[in-house]
């Protein structure tokens, strides 16, 4: 599946925003269909953290496990899916444009496998669809002092 990219501008700090996106066990509170995150490894978050997840996709609940495999504090968390139905590599960064104004961005990469293969471009569709709105519903969450 070719990547999927997003990017919204939240009138927060930056250092704020980097700190709530690259805490996954507040990934419930932005992403839909987003059940549960947790991180298994202990702090502090860096290169090496893991942690799992479980989702709701397509009526059934998905469990993954995830690694960081890149960590540039208050600014990038690259996340790479390590078990689960489909390989996910996410990447979260956070820029700062000045007067409490941030954008955050993500580009999604994922490979679907058996019968999602053939249904890819919907598939594709779907998940670049959620993925907008996730981002939208993280502005509206940040931006209201959550």
């Amino acid at each position: 599946m070719r990547p999927i990219a997003v990017g919204v501008d939240v009138a927060r700090p930056a250092n704020d925003v980097f700190a709530f996106v690259a805490d996954v066990e507040n990934n419930p509170r932005w992403q839909r269909g987003m059940r549960s995150c947790r991180w298994t490894s202990p702090p502090p978050v860096g290169v090496g953290s893991t942690y799992d997840q479980t989702a709701r996709f397509l009526g059934k609940d998905v469990v993954s496990s995830f690694r960081v495999v890149e960590h540039l504090p208050g600014r990038r968390i690259r996340l790479v899916s390590t078990a689960g139905p489909f390989p996910i590599v996410e990447t979260r960064s956070v820029q700062p444009l000045g007067d409490g104004l941030a954008h955050v961005s993500a580009i999604v990469e994922g490979d679907a496998g058996g019968f999602f293969r053939i249904a890819g471009p919907v598939l594709r569709a779907l998940v670049a669809r959620s993925v907008r709105g996730d981002y939208a519903r993280l502005k509206r969450l940040l931006e209201s002092g959550g």
